[in-house]
């Protein structure tokens, strides 16, 4: 993995470049996008569906666990930056905008 491939831009090109070459871009409407990743998060949900809160925050201690969580990451990951991609936003910026307008709802004392 190169260095400059690891950031959300270079990730993005990976994604979209991977879709292109097996034609998949038809199928990447936001709509669909957003039920992918709902899918997605529902399967990193299931992981932790039956764990107390004990064995959920031990749930990477095991190879296997940690294997599927972090596969289960990837994807939402994975959908969650196709989904801005084609709707022309920027991830981090937005989460910035939504950090300062929580900020300001929810002051601290």
């Amino acid at each position: 993995m190169r260095e400059d491939e690891l950031d959300v831009a270079g990730l993005q090109r990976r994604l979209a470049e991977f879709a292109a070459a097996r034609n998949w871009q038809p199928y990447h409407t936001p709509k669909n996008l957003a039920v992918a990743l709902s899918v997605e998060a529902s399967e990193l949900v299931e992981i932790f569906q039956w764990l107390t809160p004990e064995q959920s925050a031990r749930v990477m201690e095991s190879e296997e666990s940690a294997h599927r969580v972090r596969d289960e990451v990837a994807d939402v990951l994975a959908y969650l930056l196709q989904f801005c991609e084609v709707l022309g936003i920027d991830a981090l910026a937005a989460l910035s905008d939504k950090i300062d307008r929580n900020e300001l709802r929810f002051p601290t004392e």
